[in-house]
């Protein structure tokens, strides 16, 4: 079966709106996530089954207790059918909580995000499950400090990615 331009744009798109939906949730960029969804999307995490907006304001509870979260999204297969795709995606997700005795614990997932996509303003998620097929908690007993030695991402909206193509860092 040979791909159109459109078939390989389309699967362009929809990869970027699962990237972008990692960055969203790593930098608690809550609207950067919204606009990955359909308004009247469904998500299903295990733990939540539910619309795009209670998955949201779950996150805005649940994130910050984090001191970093890292989406690292792998293999991808986007099979587009039409307006209608469906995406696999494999993804590590690490969580680590540091405290200020310098413990703490990493929660690291083994997951697939699996989607529908439709596309209708723009190709956006319509439908998402996201299985696990691993975990790991694992203590930390030395967690490293945030010091002043090399550039830290941030999840206040001050982050490199925020700053970077007006190539003016946040004063320190």
């Amino acid at each position: 079966m040979a791909l159109t331009v459109e078939d390989l744009l389309a699967r362009q798109e929809v990869a970027d709106v699962i990237l972008r939906y990692a960055r969203g949730i790593d930098r608690l960029d809550f609207d950067l996530v919204r606009q990955c969804y359909h308004p009247d999307a469904y998500d299903d995490h295990g733990s939540f089954q539910g619309g795009v907006e209670p998955f949201i304001q779950m996150c805005e509870k649940f994130l910050p207790r984090w001191t970093a979260t890292q989406h690292f999204m792998g293999n991808m297969l986007i099979e587009v059918d039409g307006d209608v795709a469906r995406a696999e995606t494999y993804a590590v997700a690490y969580h680590r909580r540091e405290e200020a005795d310098g413990t703490g614990k990493d929660d690291v997932f083994g997951i697939r995000y699996v989607d529908r996509f439709e596309k209708r303003d723009a190709w956006r998620i319509a439908h998402r499950v996201v299985a696990t097929e691993w975990r790991r908690v694992e203590p930390v007993t030395n967690a490293t400090s945030r010091g002043k030695v090399g550039v830290w991402g941030s999840r206040d909206g001050n982050d490199v990615v925020d700053w970077i193509m007006t190539a003016t860092a946040p004063a320190t």
